[in-house]
């Protein structure tokens, strides 16, 4: 299993941008499946962004789709949610997680499980 470590939240108004950082510690990076997810206040955890090991495969929520990007560098063991154009409604603690090689879309489907970092966006 890899390790996670996610970073980068905060408080933001409407409009603005923000990228969040996953660090992955553990062997063979480049074949793990990394996904990003949120869970607001009351709600259940969802998806967000996934990449596959390469890059060429991503899928994105319909909420946040032509507003997110996911990307991965292996070198560096890291994957980023680059957030434009950040809604209220896109408020949560967002969660990084990582499986191996088949993406998934399902919370459940994934074992390695960051801490969390919070995102805030004001109206």
């Amino acid at each position: 299993q890899v390790q996670v470590v996610e970073s980068g939240g905060g408080l933001v108004q409407a409009g603005g941008s923000l990228r969040l950082s996953c660090a992955a510690s553990g062997r063979a990076f480049s074949i793990y499946v990394m996904g990003w997810f949120r869970q607001a206040p009351g709600k259940e955890r969802e998806f967000v962004a996934v990449t596959g090991g390469s890059n060429s495969t991503t899928y994105y929520a319909d909420s946040v789709k032509g507003r997110f990007t996911i990307s991965r560098d292996n070198a560096k063991n890291t994957v980023y949610l680059q957030m434009n154009s950040l809604k209220p409604e896109d408020t949560a603690v967002y969660y990084c997680a990582g499986r191996r090689l088949i993406v998934s879309l399902s919370p459940a489907a994934y074992d390695s499980w960051g801490q969390g970092t919070q995102v805030t966006v004001s109206s």
